[in-house]
């Protein structure tokens, strides 16, 4: 059974099929393979630790998870210019969370989570607490909050809004992007063979591995111009201190 079939060519969003209601308590395909996504994740991480070998002779899931982890430090490196352990965490969970949601959509009945604009705001608002979070464990807060006042006190409200509207780009992107593919497919598959709607399929399948990396390295970008942009502001200060201590001297 498609996951077209599950949801209905009306249907927008995963959150309006219900799979258990009592009272107002709601468990909606959002939910349920948002957990399914989690637990294959989790069971995926535990197949390819739990016999960590050294050398030549490596399993099968050793080495693919070293290809995908070495991978993402280096295009954290790329971005961050600096050590990536810090940022791999938070940024590879979500690469690899909405990579996995976008990618089982080659299964027959999958609902990908992604299409839910619950989802992706969850995980916008993520990165929105991220970015902060990062900022300040680097630079502390005063120095992170006076961000928002630079270069003048005026850009407050600019610069909060600008964190907003940003957040609400990532969630609507990658949201409309995994929606509107899924409702192609289904269009198409009501109306044509089953040839081209393949290759629509295939072809959604790309844009998602797509969007899952523009959201990650979205993210990172802003992790990394949060904490980067401190340190310009620092170095221009010493700058300055040097200068004035040479014209005084």
């Amino acid at each position: 059974m498609e996951s077209l079939d599950l949801m209905g060519i009306k249907d927008i969003s995963p959150d309006a099929l219900i799979f258990w209601h009592w009272q107002w308590v709601k468990i909606n395909a959002t939910i349920v393979f948002t957990w399914i996504t989690m637990l294959l994740l989790t069971l995926g991480a535990w197949l390819a630790t739990r016999r960590l070998q050294t050398g030549r002779e490596l399993s099968r899931w050793q080495n693919f998870l070293e290809v995908v982890v070495q991978t993402m430090r280096n295009q954290i490196r790329d971005i961050a210019h600096g050590d990536p352990a810090p940022f791999l965490p938070f940024v590879g969970s979500l690469f690899l969370f909405i990579a996995l949601s976008n990618f089982l959509t080659i299964i027959p009945g999958w609902v990908p989570p992604t299409g839910s604009l619950s989802t992706t705001a969850a995980l916008a608002l993520c990165v929105l607490v991220g970015v902060p979070a990062y900022g300040i464990q680097s630079r502390g807060v005063k120095n992170y909050l006076g961000l928002y006042v630079k270069p003048s006190f005026i850009m407050l409200p600019m610069n909060i809004l600008g964190e907003l509207s940003r957040t609400l780009a990532l969630a609507v992107r990658l949201f409309g992007n995994i929606m509107s593919g899924t409702k192609i497919a289904a269009i198409l598959l009501a109306i044509t063979p089953i040839i081209f709607p393949v290759v629509m399929q295939a072809l959604g399948l790309l844009t998602g591995m797509i969007q899952a990396y523009i959201f990650a390295v979205l993210a990172m970008v802003y992790i990394a111009s949060a904490v980067r942009i401190q340190k310009q502001y620092e170095q221009k200060a010493q700058e300055e201190a040097l200068a004035k201590g040479d014209d005084n001297g």
